[in-house]
């Protein structure tokens, strides 16, 4: 099971240890604003009738990183990375870390926050994705 980290930790991994950081999120989600230097490979992607598994995302994932890549996932609020975690992990991926509270922040019943995400923990954000990070490049 992928170890699960803070939004802070997930930071201090990419600057310390040269952690990438992959934004799960759906192509719509993640250009609305990542995580500084994300990548974006979307476990679901938006359809017709709402959010729909990606077929490709295993593909993708394994096109663009090594089974030992050093890898922070992360989505919305997180249960989206978990699953992707999980379906990496029996791909054979070793050092995968799943990022808390994704985005937007675990969320309570009534729509406070439980647990800050990255957004609101206030690291550092971008709306366009560096050259060759953005989920058409990656497919290509």
């Amino acid at each position: 099971m992928a170890e699960k980290i803070t939004p802070e930790d997930a930071l201090e991994l990419m600057e310390d240890e040269g952690f990438v950081y992959v934004d799960v999120r759906s192509v719509e989600e993640f250009e609305g604003g990542h995580p500084e230097g994300a990548y974006n490979i979307p476990w679901k992607l938006r359809g017709p009738t709402g959010l729909v598994e990606n077929p490709e995302f295993v593909r993708v994932f394994e096109a663009t990183f090594s089974k030992d890549a050093n890898v922070i996932l992360g989505c919305q609020a997180g249960g989206r990375s978990a699953a992707a975690a999980a379906a990496l992990e029996k791909r054979g991926f070793t050092a995968i870390r799943d990022q808390l509270a994704g985005w937007g922040g675990k969320k309570d019943s009534y729509g406070g926050t439980l647990e800050a995400g990255w957004q609101a923990a206030g690291l550092p954000t971008e709306l366009v994705a560096e050259e060759g990070r953005n989920y058409v490049d990656l497919t290509k």
